[in-house]
């Protein structure tokens, strides 16, 4: 049976290729971590976000990312976030999903009634977007985020600041919506760089009474100056 096996292997792909190939006729794409044509994520790319869900620290905050951060994953994200790219969806909420799924599985007790909590966007980036990149990531992948924070205030581009800037430029940005006494939450975001952002959602849910008990992302760096192309909404 295992040549079988094999053969419906080839087959499936080989008429998953001849898809691609009708479609990219019709819609013309080229992948969006390498920009291979008429591809909307090659295999290359799609292997590069392949969740390998690792623990870093940030401040008294433990995050959970499912990739190391990559020139590809860097595009991808880029692309999906601002440039319309809502085809990389599916390999970046596969990823997010299972690092959520190693946050929760790194609490103390696993309970059903944690929350899952996303960083708002600013009113600014969701006139340009039209939507909540980390919460679209999430619901496709039968996740529901609880809209727990609300920005406080303005915020300058992260882009080319330090760690102490990010950290200055990020407090008092967010706010809880409600109380959140006896809330145990998640927080979730697309990249962790030094935690500014994530550390700021985490006092305000903490001032509000909340509890947070890890935090999720699809990548993580330990870059403290991103390139330019980076969003500026990343961390």
């Amino acid at each position: 049976m295992e040549p079988e096996h094999r053969m419906q292997g080839w087959v499936r792909q080989a008429v998953r290729a001849a898809v691609l190939d009708a479609w990219a006729v019709l819609l013309p794409a080229e992948c969006s971590g390498c920009g291979r044509p008429d591809r909307a994520l090659c295999a290359a790319c799609a292997a590069a976000l392949r969740a390998d869900p690792r623990p870093s620290v940030r401040g008294e905050l433990t995050v959970w990312s499912a990739v190391d951060y990559s020139d590809v994953t860097g595009r991808v994200l880029v692309a999906f976030k601002d440039g319309g790219r809502t085809d990389a969806a599916p390999a970046l909420a596969a990823a997010l999903s299972v690092a959520v799924a190693a946050a929760l599985a790194a609490t103390a007790d696993a309970e059903p009634g944690i929350l899952l909590v996303t960083v708002p966007s600013s009113r600014q980036a969701w006139r340009a977007r039209g939507f909540h990149p980390v919460d679209l990531l999430l619901a496709r992948g039968g996740l529901r985020p609880a809209a727990l924070l609300r920005p406080a205030g303005r915020v300058a581009d992260q882009v080319g600041l330090g760690r102490d800037q990010r950290l200055d430029n990020r407090r008092g940005s967010l706010v809880a919506a409600r109380d959140l006494t006896g809330c145990r939450i998640v927080l979730v975001d697309d990249i962790v760089t030094t935690g500014a952002t994530l550390r700021e959602a985490a006092r305000a849910i903490r001032h509000a009474g909340g509890e947070v008990v890890g935090a999720a992302t699809v990548a993580e760096t330990r870059r403290h100056h991103p390139d330019n192309s980076r969003s500026p909404e990343t961390d």
